[in-house]
Formats: C-alpha cells, sequence, structure tokens
C-alpha cells in the first residue's frame, strides 16, 4: 500500500511519490540553541523520527537534514547574560540537544547544518534574490519584497490583504511594506556579525532553512516538517523566498505536528509549566516518554501531565513483559503442530494491519492499538497447553520489529517491572517444570525473576513471592 501523507499545502491526505524514484529528501527545522529544549521541541524530533524510520522500513533511501540555528537574537541576549561567546554557548546546546534526542531514540540525521557553516550560500541565496527584484537593501539591512511574490499565503491558507492588516513596521525598522520581511541584519555594536555586500550582519531567521535546504537537499524537496507553529510566517516565508530565488516549487509535502498542553493548559514560561525534556529524560524512562508521544496522531494536540506519562509506562511495560513472557516460554514449546497454522496467519494480519495504519499518514496511536492486540493474543497463546517454537518466533519478532519502526527497544530493559499476574504465569512455569524435573529451567525462571527483584518462597503451601 502506497503511504499518504496530509498535506498541510493542499490539506489534504495525497499519496506519496517522491521526486526520484526510492529516495526521499526531507527536512525538519531544527532548535535555536539557547537553552534545553522542551517537551514541545522533543516533539517533532520524535515524530519525525519516527516518519524517517517507517519509510527507511518502506524500502525509502532517506536523506534526513535538520539545521541548527546558533546564532540569533535569543542566543545572543543568553551569552551576554551569561557572559559567554555566542559560539561556545550554541556548541554546547547544540550538544545537549543532541544527547537528549539520543535518549529519546532519535537517529542523527544525515546532515546537521548550522547557521555559522552556511553564511556563504545565505549570503549567496539573498544576492539572488536582491537582482531578481525579490528583495531590497534599506540602511543595512535586507527585506524580502513579499508582494512581489504572487502565491505568498498559500501554505497558512490567508490572503494576503488580511495578512497585511494585521502586520506593522516596528521602530527601527526600514522596510518598504508592513508584511516584507528580514533577509539581513545589520550588525549592532560589538555584536557578532559576518562581511556581506550590505556590510557586516547576520542573516534573518527565515532564510536560513532556504539556503541549508537547497544546499544538502537541491531546490525541490519531497517533505518539509516542524512543529505547527512554524507555519506562519516561517514556513510561508520560507517558500516565498525559496520559490521566488529558485524559480521552482520549494516541497511538495508540508507536515506539522500538533502542540502540546501541559496539564491541559498551554505550556508557556508566564504560566510556570514549561517542562525541559533535559529533566523528564532524568526523572522517566525516555522510552516511555517516546511511546507517550506517539501515542496520539502527530496532527493532533497532546496533552502531558505525570498521570498520562504513568498510564504510557504501564502500557508499554505490558508490551515489553509480554515479549520476555515470550522468551521464558519459548523454553518450555512444544513442535509445530498443524493448528498452529491459524495463529502464523493471525499475526501475519496484525503486521498488514499494523502497516496500513502507519500507511495512513503515519498514524501511531492506531498502530500501537494493534501493538496491543498483538500482546493480547501473544499472552492468551501462552494460556495453551501446546505451545509452538515457531509461533512464539514470530510474536517475538513481530512485537520487536514493530516497536523498533516506532523506535523503541524491546530488549533495552532487562529488568522490568512485571504485573502481578504475570509473575504468577512464570511461577506456574516453574511449578510445571519441576514436575517435568526440568530443575535446569525452574531454576533459570527462579533466577530471572530474582534479577527482576522477584523473591520466591518454596513453602508447605506453595510458592510465595515477595517483591525485593
Amino acid at each position: 500500500m502506497t503511504v499518504r501523507i496530509y498535506n498541510t499545502l493542499t490539506r489534504t491526505k495525497q499519496e506519496f511519490h517522491p521526486i526520484e524514484e526510492g529516495k526521499v529528501r526531507m527536512y525538519v527545522c531544527g532548535p535555536t540553541v539557547y537553552n534545553y529544549i522542551h517537551i514541545g521541541n522533543a516533539r517533532p524530533a520524535i515524530v519525525f523520527d519516527t516518519v524517517r524510520r517507517y519509510l527507511e522500513y518502506k524500502g525509502y533511501d532517506v536523506n534526513y537534514v535538520l539545521n541548527f540555528t546558533d546564532v540569533d537574537d535569543k542566543i545572543i541576549k543568553a551569552a551576554n547574560e551569561l557572559g559567554e561567546e555566542v559560539p561556545s554557548l550554541s556548541s554546547r546546546f547544540i550538544d545537549a540537544y543532541k544527547e537528549d534526542v539520543a535518549a529519546l531514540g532519535v537517529k542523527k540525521a544525515d546532515h546537521h547544518p548550522r547557521v555559522t557553516e552556511t553564511m556563504d550560500d545565505i549570503i549567496n541565496f539573498i544576492a539572488v534574490l536582491v537582482e531578481k527584484g525579490h528583495a531590497y537593501e534599506a540602511g543595512g539591512d535586507v527585506y524580502f519584497k513579499t508582494r512581489s511574490f504572487d502565491g505568498y499565503g498559500k501554505l497558512s491558507h490567508q490572503p494576503i490583504d488580511e495578512l497585511r492588516s494585521g502586520a506593522r513596521i516596528q521602530i527601527g525598522e526600514k522596510k518598504e511594506d508592513p508584511l516584507d520581511f528580514v533577509l539581513w541584519k545589520k550588525a549592532k555594536p560589538a555584536e557578532i556579525a559576518w562581511e556581506s555586500p550590505w556590510g557586516e550582519g547576520r542573516p534573518g531567521w527565515h532564510i536560513e532553512c532556504s539556503a541549508m535546504a537547497k544546499k544538502y537537499l537541491g531546490e525541490t524537496i519531497d517533505i518539509h516538517a516542524g512543529g505547527q507553529d512554524l507555519t506562519f510566517p516561517h514556513h510561508e516565508n520560507e517558500i516565498a523566498q525559496s520559490e521566488a530565488g529558485n524559480g521552482k516549487s520549494f516541497a511538495n509535502y508540508w507536515m506539522h505536528n500538533g502542540y502540546i498542553n501541559i496539564d491541559n493548559e498551554k505550556m508557556s514560561k508566564s504560566l510556570g509549566n514549561f517542562v525541559l525534556a533535559h529533566e523528564l529524560i532524568q526523572q522517566h524512562d525516555p522510552q516511555v516518554l517516546r511511546f507517550f508521544m506517539l501515542s496520539v496522531h502527530y496532527r493532533n494536540p497532546i496533552n502531558f501531565s505525570e498521570s498520562l506519562l504513568e498510564s504510557a509506562k504501564n502500557s508499554l511495560g505490558r508490551i515489553k513483559n509480554a515479549y520476555q513472557n515470550l522468551a521464558h516460554r519459548k523454553q518450555t514449546s512444544m513442535n509445530l503442530v498443524q493448528d498452529d497454522e491459524q495463529w502464523l496467519e493471525k499475526i501475519q494480519q496484525f503486521n498488514q494491519q499494523f502497516e496500513k495504519e502507519m500507511d495512513d499518514d503515519f498514524n501511531t496511536a492506531n498502530a500501537i492499538a494493534v501493538l496491543f492486540d498483538v500482546t493480547r493474543e501473544a499472552n492468551l497463546y501462552m494460556q495453551s497447553k501446546q505451545t509452538s517454537e515457531q509461533v512464539i518466533d514470530q510474536f517475538q519478532e513481530t512485537i520487536k520489529r514493530l516497536l523498533e519502526i516506532l523506535g523503541i527497544d524491546v530488549t533495552k530493559d532487562e529488568k522490568l517491572e512485571l504485573l502481578d499476574e504475570e509473575i504468577e504465569r512464570l511461577i506456574q512455569d516453574r511449578i510445571d517444570a519441576r514436575k517435568n524435573k526440568d530443575f535446569a529451567l525452574a531454576d533459570k525462571i527462579r533466577d530471572d525473576l530474582k534479577e527482576r527483584n522477584i523473591i520466591l518462597e518454596d513453602t508447605p503451601q506453595g510458592t510465595r513471592w515477595k517483591r525485593g
């Protein structure tokens, strides 16, 4: 089945057909690095890493680019407050970003361009826009002439006259029209700056991504992605300057993830509910955080709370425990019997259903529901008196592979907290092993439970257990 993507540009789901067969050019807007990222930044990192993983699973060669804005007003302000040089501050928080998202299971991008390392490309891009009449210099600043681009507003679906009514010229700006936006900023005294045809300065925010996408992916790319808050003006401005400068369509598919609320309120520093991913990773299993983020469709808003995170922990724990229990049960399985062909067929249907959900605009919420179905059926199968090693292998392989697509390693945590009913089932397996004089297996189950802080006591009244 062909992957279908909801395209913000057309507001419809469209079949995905890349420019070059078998290859995907994908650009994701990365963070402005002046602090640790908050969970709102972590969501697109996780979501679009999952999109990338699934496209690779489908056989595509994905060239994945995620940029870093490493010079910006906020970075300069933070560096001044800390008495630190801008490059030092930004490099420190780039390293922190990479460490945090790696903990969340995010793969390294093929390219992580920085603004400061792409300055020549940015300046050349602006020069082309000036030459073509789409930009103008005013007192050392350079502005994009928004009305020179006929398609402005097509991504956010806003008529240009409505946009103009809300636009204002700020004090110190020299632009000709309130809708015009800055491409190059004249340097302030003692501020970090680069030489350009318009004097010393640094780039505006929007032009960076146009230049970096062109450098690493070409003039037209397949997928451009980022948070919903970037749709306007950032991505709208990217389209305008890229298509005006290159004379070609910029991106064929635009993807945007929804917002995060904290306890049903919008996350903001003023409300005191600003949550840093760095702190959450230290307090919670990062795989649980990732699982939580994927439990809601990426385009929908997601509500964060400790209770919902605990629920995600328990849900992921059930899936992982089923995987571990399958490993235990495999050691007591019988040879394949004819009736087990029905179970193999059922497992194959689960695989197909998972792909169907992911093919439909990467619906991870429904895909996770399929994983719950697999887990339920695996647990049901393990209650059978006779089991097949082949069926158990297929259940294990399916759980492992589907979680890997979601960026979760089922084998990573060796000491998962077992649920009471799962402990009782393993104890029964041990009792059965002892009856069958398979003392090696009985001892192994006991030792495995001990490693997971479950202490067994054999008494005349039967086996009792407690958490260590």
